[in-house]
């Protein structure tokens, strides 16, 4: 992100309650890393206003979503918002979709293999760790599926790789043996940004200090302009 120490973000107004995504800059990710970013909003739908940017630079981002949030008519309208063509926007996207926790982790295993068949700079993962909570799933497998994807997670960051997580995981009320998930999460990011909304109803990104980051300013995003 940027190193002003500024909030980056978006220039339309978004289905999340009425909040306004328009401060100065559009949201960026990191150019390498692990990126946390999780807080107010439906943070998983919020992965897409980091999309435009991406595309607009030539980059390929493989998307796996675990929050089944992926929206073509979002990603259509924020093509067309920009002249760009959606069918453009559409070859540099790859979307896998995972609805269970299991599913997701084989995904994230896979991410060498997938990078194979579509190249991509950039990997987004929704509902890590939110998909492990899953009451149907027993805490000891769900336990060993979230440390294996969170363990190769840390691995892809070695590769040429922007790897940004997205998790609505405090909003949650995960079984008492899985609390620290997103915890054990955060401790594993180079970069964690929290979504707030100010008195305005505008939402900003707040970078947590105290980390080695590629692209973050410790302490508080500035606020930007007001919103349509």
């Amino acid at each position: 992100m940027s190193g002003t120490g500024e909030t980056s973000g978006t220039d339309e107004t978004n289905e999340t309650g009425g909040t306004t995504l328009s401060p100065s800059r559009p949201w960026r990710l990191p150019a390498r890393g692990l990126a946390v970013f999780h807080g107010h909003g439906d943070v998983a739908r919020l992965s897409h206003y980091f999309l435009p940017r991406l595309l607009l630079e030539g980059k390929r981002v493989l998307f796996l979503d675990g929050a089944n949030s992926a929206d073509p008519r979002l990603i259509a309208r924020l093509a067309r918002e920009r002249g760009v063509p959606f069918a453009q926007f559409n070859r540099q996207i790859e979307i896998a979709r995972a609805f269970t926790c299991f599913q997701l982790t084989e995904l994230v295993a896979r991410v060498p293999r997938l990078l194979e068949d579509f190249p991509a700079q950039v990997l987004i993962v929704t509902a890590f760790p939110d998909l492990y909570f899953d009451e149907d799933v027993r805490d000891w497998d769900a336990r060993v599926t979230f440390e294996q994807a969170l363990a190769h997670l840390r691995r892809w960051v070695s590769l040429p790789l922007s790897v940004a997580l997205f998790s609505s995981a405090e909003t949650l009320a995960p079984p008492a043996a899985r609390r620290r998930f997103f915890e054990r999460v955060r401790t594993a990011a180079t970069e964690v940004w929290t979504f707030r909304a100010g008195d305005n109803q505008r939402l900003g990104l707040t970078c947590e200090p105290g980390r080695p980051r590629f692209g973050c300013s410790a302490g508080p995003a500035k606020a930007g302009p007001a919103g349509r």
